[in-house]
């Protein structure tokens, strides 16, 4: 059964040289949690946050933080970003060696485990870990870089997986992460998503953040 709706604020298109007041701002805008994409250059492009930037901001917000593994050996650092106080651990099932030996190791590092998949990646790759999940993140980009347009065929994708996660009755929440605005989240929470990841469309809109917020749950409401 569909759940309520969350907005998510990834700090990927943030002012690095002020985090600490974005996560601030970000939270005082009315987002439901805070994202970092975290990429080592290899599996995507970028380089960004380390454990320890994302334990630096933590004081900063009470919200939910949750980490993004867009790394090439998520197992060696799953740990640290649950030390550094993310609740939520996401990894790429194309990344994960041994993917259900990882997700239980992030419960035991006291984090909860998600799994992502990229826009071409089948959900029969995660056929083995349905109930070891808390969160299935939709790619509706290709990882790597903010700001990027939405891919709409993924919408069969997350219809898919609603059916799954119905059908089971798990508890599982479904994220789509990529390209999320005022026009596309819509069509998204349609499909059967429950969590939407936003960067470019609050950190870049003209009347501020919260502003840009409303606007995202004004379209969820429309």
């Amino acid at each position: 059964m569909q759940q309520a709706p969350r907005i998510i604020a990834s700090v990927l298109g943030a002012d690095y040289m002020r985090l600490g007041e974005e996560v601030a701002d970000l939270t005082a805008a009315g987002v439901d949690g805070i994202q970092w994409d975290v990429m080592d250059g290899s599996f995507v492009p970028p380089i960004t946050f380390g454990a320890d930037v994302v334990a630096s901001a933590r004081s900063h917000s009470d919200l939910p933080f949750e980490a993004h593994l867009m790394i090439e050996h998520p197992a060696t650092a799953a740990a640290d970003y649950a030390s550094a106080g993310c609740e939520l651990i996401i990894v790429h099932a194309e990344t994960a060696t041994h993917l259900h030996r990882l997700l239980g190791t992030i419960r035991e590092a006291g984090a909860r485990p998600g799994v992502a998949l990229n826009p071409a990646t089948p959900l029969s790759d995660i056929d083995g870990v349905w109930e070891e999940l808390d969160l299935l993140v939709l790619m509706t980009v290709n990882p790597g870089y903010g700001g990027q347009a939405y891919i709409p065929a993924v919408e069969r994708k997350i219809s898919e997986a609603r059916r799954v996660i119905d059908d089971r009755g798990l508890d599982v929440r479904i994220e789509v992460d990529g390209g999320i605005k005022p026009h596309t989240i819509g069509s998204a929470r349609a499909a059967g998503a429950e969590d939407f990841i936003a960067g470019s469309a609050i950190l870049g809109h003209p009347e501020g953040k919260a502003a840009a917020v409303a606007g995202l749950r004004a379209a969820l409401e429309a």
